[in-house]
């Protein structure tokens, strides 16, 4: 293969050559372009060029290896090319490339690192399209490496040089930035940033779609010659379809006999409470049609007299059997808020959304929390069967994919076993035996305590109030009382008990708006209505509440997979499975009260 390209060298060069460079300008030499040429010809021929030709055919092999996504062949040749050696414009080239690479090997940190040769001080001087590409590989490095708003002024900073189809991707881009930007995160003196920003915040308020809407409607007129005004971002134009089709009925699907029939009341009043709520703050509520789960024949019979009746919601199924059935359908007639989970990965159809007070939110949310206040060495107490699986697997992986250490997890059963378990996990028993073999070797007595295991940051914790207040007095007694617990809200029954919060001293734990708020209105309206919402059930009451509060606003969570809705059960948002998931606010018990922590940075 070699040999026979030897009689081309001449000739193929000089085609070569002229193919590979373009000419920003003299000071800043020649930029290589791929020619019409295999890579193996173009590395055979920079064996025979001179030095600076070589480094030219070289960039360019290194580039079409790229092209064709053979990521370790591009960087050997690279890594033959002495950058230092060559001209501005093709350090430029090669420090993009280089950058490029890094992206593909998901090391964002090494392509920031990249760009940052001198010689991109004059990138403005070289042609277009070597802009673009420098600073598109910046954005993505700066995004991936966690940094959303300097991506995002990246890419504000290039869409003057962007047409066509990168134009619109760099601008869809840009909005799913500022989207997931924290509220009150500041522009400075950049003007097309600033109002981006203001629009995305404006998408993050707990308005109802019209009100949303005419939010929107207002910027675009005050900002007619932003970009996001002459072209709002598709996840817009798609909040304007929904506020232009109004939710006019609704079905609630509640069993009134049965197990779930005392659980379907605390839905079912929540749910109302909101409604009427709505009606006395002059809005224009949906109707609500109300059916009994525990009595319909069947599904299909349930949804053809609910289309009959004019429904375009259905919020409901509780009963789990019903929603797994859902879920296992090519599509639903209606679309449905099911108030309950099919099992975990399972698929349903588009038509379908679930929503419940899941334990694995909570489990989530503690790894969220714990690794936030810098925590990131646990273990795991959790009951003894499959709710306390599905909850330590939550944690687990959640911890786990930020970066935290999970040392060990035990299944709390029987109280008897609760020492020996709380010791196995601090090695306890370890340093005992220990202290018995100096002892031994000594011949005399030694005055000395166990000594616990010190890499443990803190203990997740998932247990009934009864378990809790077994277990933190436990792991005094075996020398990890100082030892930080991060629990769900399962310890908490939201009654006013001094003497058992002294118990649980010092655990922090998330837990619902609902019961650590007792001061909100709807939260007051109710509990003077029905006073068991302001002890546990009282959760149930929040989710009914947040399920009407849902039920218009289930396309624009779709349609904006970044937004949030602010719930009396948590911070509500739909994950890729459409899932609602909860983020909670946190609390801990101090001298036999309650007290709100502040919240965290996400």
């Amino acid at each position: 293969m070699i040999a026979s390209l030897r009689p081309l060298s001449a000739l193929f060069l000089a085609g070569l050559l002229a193919a590979c460079a373009s000419s920003p300008s003299n000071n800043l030499g020649q930029l290589p372009r791929t020619p019409q040429a295999s890579i193996e010809q173009i590395l055979q021929q920079a064996t025979e060029s001179k030095p600076e030709q070589a480094a030219l055919l070289r960039l360019s092999a290194a580039d079409q290896s790229y092209r064709q996504n053979d990521v370790a062949r591009a960087t050997r040749i690279l890594e033959q090319v002495d950058i230092a050696s060559l001209q501005p414009a093709q350090q430029i080239f090669a420090s993009t490339l280089k950058a490029e690479l890094a992206m593909a090997r998901k090391q964002p940190k090494s392509a920031l690192k990249a760009l940052q040769h001198p010689s991109l001080e004059r990138l403005a001087e070289l042609p277009v399209e070597q802009q673009i590409r420098t600073q598109l590989v910046r954005a993505r490095a700066l995004e991936a490496d966690g940094q959303a708003l300097a991506a995002a002024r990246e890419r504000v900073f290039i869409a003057p040089l962007l047409s066509g189809q990168a134009a619109r991707d760099n601008h869809e881009n840009i909005w799913a930035l500022v989207s997931n930007l924290p509220a009150q995160t500041s522009a400075g003196a950049d003007s097309d940033l600033a109002g981006w920003l203001e629009l995305a915040q404006l998408t993050k308020s707990s308005a109802t779609l019209e009100q949303q809407q005419a939010a929107i409607d207002q910027w675009v007129a005050r900002n007619p010659e932003h970009p996001a005004a002459e072209q709002l971002p598709e996840a817009l134009g798609k909040l304007r379809e929904l506020a232009s089709q109004p939710l006019n009925r609704v079905a609630l699907l509640l069993p009134q006999e049965g197990q779930l029939a005392s659980v379907a009341r605390a839905l079912r009043d929540g749910f109302l409470a909101a409604h009427y709520e709505a009606q006395q703050a002059g809005q224009n509520p949906p109707d609500i049609k109300l059916y009994d789960s525990s009595r319909i024949g069947s599904l299909d019979a349930f949804y053809q007299q609910a289309q009959a009746d004019g429904v375009q919601l259905v919020v409901g199924p509780l009963e789990k059997p019903l929603v797994k059935q859902l879920s296992e359908r090519q599509q639903l007639p209606i679309t449905t808020l099911a108030l309950n989970y099919s099992d975990a990965g399972q698929e349903g159809p588009a038509q379908l959304f679930q929503f419940g007070l899941a334990a694995e939110d909570e489990a989530r949310e503690v790894a969220r929390r714990a690794w936030n206040d810098g925590m990131r060495r646990a273990v795991a107490l959790v009951p003894r069967g499959d709710w306390g699986d599905r909850v330590l697997d939550a944690f687990r992986q959640s911890w786990q994919a930020q970066g935290g250490i999970l040392i060990g997890a035990e299944h709390v059963d029987q109280p008897v076993e609760l020492a020996r378990q709380i010791a196995d996990l601090f090695q306890l028993r370890e340093s005992e035996a220990r202290a018995r073999r100096l002892q031994n070797t000594l011949g005399t007595s030694l005055d000395a305590q166990p000594a616990r295991r010190q890499d443990v940051d803190f203990i997740f914790l998932a247990a009934t109030p009864q378990q809790a207040q077994q277990i933190k007095p436990t792991l005094a007694f075996q020398y990890a009382g100082d030892v930080p617990v991060y629990a769900t809200s399962h310890l908490f029954t939201g009654a006013h008990s001094q003497a058992q919060y002294q118990d649980l001293e010092g655990i922090r734990f998330c837990e619902t708006p609902w019961l650590l708020d007792a001061h909100a209105p709807l939260r007051q309206q109710v509990s003077n209505q029905w006073p068991q919402a302001g002890g546990s059930l009282g959760r149930l009451y929040a989710m009914g509440v947040d399920a009407y509060r849902l039920a218009p606003r289930l396309g624009q969570l779709k349609a904006l997979p970044d937004s949030r809705i602010d719930g009396l059960s948590g911070s509500l948002s739909l994950n890729a499975t459409q899932r609602i998931e909860r983020q909670l606010p946190w609390a801990e018990f101090r001298g036999g009260q309650v007290q709100r922590l502040p919240d965290s940075l996400n």
